[in-house]
């Protein structure tokens, strides 16, 4: 089971501010739409740490990262 499986991953596209700092860390689970939002690609192979890091990156703390299997908030830390 690849990394992303074990995920949930939200992002709030309507404040997102279209940076790319997400697709930069982790390029096989985050893309920009046409609008130049971040969305989710299927069938990431981008490890734990780097969906991780892309989250962290993201300047206006758009992504949210929970673990599916025990619902732990992952990033942002509350």
């Amino acid at each position: 089971m690849a990394d992303i499986d074990k995920l949930k991953i939200t992002i709030d596209a309507e404040e997102c501010i279209g940076d790319g700092a997400c697709v930069d860390c982790a390029a096989e689970t985050f893309a920009l739409d046409d609008d130049a939002k971040a969305i989710l690609l299927e069938g990431s192979t981008d490890d734990r740490a780097k969906i991780l890091e892309a989250a962290e990156s993201c300047p206006v703390d758009v992504i949210t990262v929970e673990d599916k299997d025990t619902g732990e908030k992952l990033y942002p830390e509350d």
